[in-house]
């Protein structure tokens, strides 16, 4: 198998693959949609909101906020976002603050245009998932086309750069190959023929 790297542009990778199938392709794809765990805000509490917007259009946008999300955050992890604004101005993701500050949400995205003497507080948590249980949870688009030199193309959400969408694929295609061989017994047979040699 072959990679040549084609156009790298902001969230964006192409590249040109040779000697793999489509089927290898489409299962890659498939992997790298639906589970890379991603970070996402699942849950609100408002405290105060005197803006237009009602609490659960809020709420529904800071769901779909593309959260920072590092290699191996533990699944239990849990990540409280806070605002507390007042108008009149318009509040953006960068206004939120991180309980944890390796993990950022992408900024200048709106969340709320506050009038004059309106107010917003609330408290939101993250959590991981994949793009299996819901769509805010999908790390990125991944589609492929041609025949011979099949051409790749990958681009992120802002999670994570787009090429760490197609690596953390592999991750996971991989470690579900391990657990299929351990229960199979086969990587204690390979382990065996390592101490051997």
């Amino acid at each position: 198998m072959k990679l040549t790297l084609d156009k790298k542009h902001g969230n964006r990778i192409e590249f040109i693959t040779k000697g793999i199938s489509t089927t290898f392709a489409n299962m890659v794809r498939r992997y790298s949609m639906s589970r890379v765990p991603v970070l996402a805000i699942e849950k609100v509490v408002f405290y105060d909101n005197t803006s237009a917007l009602w609490d659960e259009y809020i709420a529904h946008r800071l769901g779909l906020l593309p959260i920072v999300t590092p290699d191996k955050t533990p699944e239990s992890a849990e990540i409280v976002f806070t605002l507390d604004a007042e108008g009149p101005k318009t509040t953006y993701s960068s206004d939120m603050t991180s309980s944890d500050k390796d993990i950022t949400v992408k900024e200048n995205i709106t969340i709320a245009t506050l009038g004059p003497n309106q107010h917003v507080r609330f408290e939101a948590k993250a959590v991981l998932g994949t793009g299996r249980n819901h769509a805010k949870f999908q790390a990125g688009l991944v589609s492929y086309g041609g025949e011979d030199d099949l051409k790749m193309f990958v681009e992120s959400f802002f999670q994570m750069a787009p090429q760490d969408v197609l690596i953390r694929g592999c991750d996971v295609i991989e470690s579900n190959i391990e657990a299929i061989e351990e229960v199979l017994g086969k990587k204690v047979e390979k382990k065996k023929k390592k101490k051997e040699e």
